[in-house]
């Protein structure tokens, strides 16, 4: 039997019929097609759905940094000079005449001197009493080393212990 004979022979068989086949497979790729379909609808819609989203949150942003700078502007007119002595004058305080204002001279205070915070006297004691840092001169393979030899030493008490 010749290789085109055999294939002839195979496609006369009672039980298969190409329609079938064609059917199936048709059937396989409008499933797969389908499958497909709806993932990107799902994806899409997920994407539209954050996108919908991260505009109302860019819009609430801007909404807040708006009020932000209407609150800045306020504050800074509420602090203005003029609005200030207003209020001081409302409050009864008056501006200062050359007559009332009152200078103290204090001996040995030098302006132009940096400022020195004296300490108080368990500071003295824990300045005077505190030993220099060693040097750190440890390795990561030392320490490495070090648990180790330690670990050895709890493998050794436990075996030393045990009857």
């Amino acid at each position: 039997m010749t290789a085109q004979n055999w294939f002839q022979h195979a496609l006369r068989q009672p039980g298969w019929r190409p329609t079938r086949a064609v059917i199936a497979l048709g059937t396989l790729f409008l499933f797969v097609g389908i499958l497909i379909g709806g993932l990107y609808l799902s994806q899409s819609a997920t994407s539209s759905a954050v996108g919908r989203e991260l505009e109302e949150l860019i819009s609430q942003r801007n909404d807040l940094e708006q009020a932000n700078e209407r609150l800045r502007a306020e504050i800074a007119s509420l602090r203005g000079v003029g609005r200030l002595l207003s209020r001081a004058g409302e409050l009864g305080f008056a501006q200062a005449g050359q007559d009332q204002i009152l200078y103290v001279v204090i001996p040995g205070y030098h302006p132009d001197r940096e400022p020195v915070v004296p300490l108080q006297e368990s500071e003295r004691a824990l300045a005077a009493e505190a030993p220099p840092a060693p040097a750190y001169e440890e390795s990561f393979v030392g320490w490495v080393q070090q648990q180790i030899d330690a670990v050895r030493r709890q493998i050794e008490g436990y075996a030393q212990e045990a009857p």
